[in-house]
């Protein structure tokens, strides 16, 4: 039977616990074709993708793996029109309050990686108290990619070395200066809606990163589309440039 057509029961049986990918990093693609297909805003095709991140929170919790990346807006989303913006930021601070009690008692652990100094003040208000909260926890991290882009984490890493008067650095010295510095390299990277590209993501991270596409809108990725990108990344033979 094509995976396509087997239950999420029967995948999860499939699924290799030994060989869950440590850090998942998810490009959320879709919402404003989600919506324009039903006739509806686009900030409800936001709303609606909400709860796909909360079910992709608690699966890969249950799964063990260990960081969860979600790029929830990057620098080019600026550029969107204003009202969107402005009511992406205010579902951001909602959705913090909201899930804040189920992510404590889930055990999970939240930070962000971004240019954060530069959200509106009420939006870096709830995330340092949202992360403060959750700063306890031993589970699954939740890292929330925030005015985030991966060019931008690069040259920010550089200046921090130039500032502390590097005069030549390392690989190991830029990656201790990233807005990731701490976590484990992306082992799969997931984009719905079907776009092949990565869209200024995690670009010095996901250098060897597994990489999944799915035509799913991030608003329809449930716990059945996560299994199976776990079950396509299991089926690779990951080699990082050796034979």
């Amino acid at each position: 039977m094509p995976s396509a057509l087997l239950r999420r029961e029967d995948l999860l049986e499939k699924i290799d616990r030994s060989l869950v990918p440590r850090h998942i990093a998810v490009i959320m693609d879709g919402n404003g074709r989600w919506a324009k297909k039903r006739g509806l805003p686009r900030l409800l095709g936001h709303k609606a993708g909400a709860d796909s991140v909360r079910e992709a929170v608690k699966v890969c919790g249950e799964l063990g793996v260990q960081v969860l990346t979600l790029y929830a807006f990057s620098t080019e989303n600026w550029s969107r029109p204003k009202s969107e913006v402005k009511g992406l930021m205010a579902l951001l601070v909602r959705t913090l309050r909201r899930e804040a009690d189920e992510l404590n008692a889930n055990n999970v652990r939240l930070r962000a990686s971004g240019r954060l100094e530069a959200l509106p003040a009420d939006v870096r208000r709830e995330l340092d108290r949202s992360i403060d909260r959750l700063s306890g926890n031993t589970g699954l991290i939740l890292n929330l990619a925030l005015n985030y882009g991966g060019r931008g984490d690069i040259v920010d890493a550089v200046n921090a070395l130039l500032k502390a008067g590097a005069v030549s650095v390392t690989e190991e010295d830029i990656a201790a200066h990233l807005s990731t510095a701490g976590l484990p390299d992306p082992d799969l990277l997931i984009r719905t809606s079907g776009e092949y590209r990565i869209s200024n993501f995690l670009l010095w991270q996901c250098a060897y990163a597994e990489f999944h596409i799915t035509p799913v809108l991030w608003p329809d990725f449930r716990r059945q589309q996560l299994y199976q990108a776990v079950l396509d990344y299991q089926s690779r033979d990951r080699r990082f440039g050796g034979i």
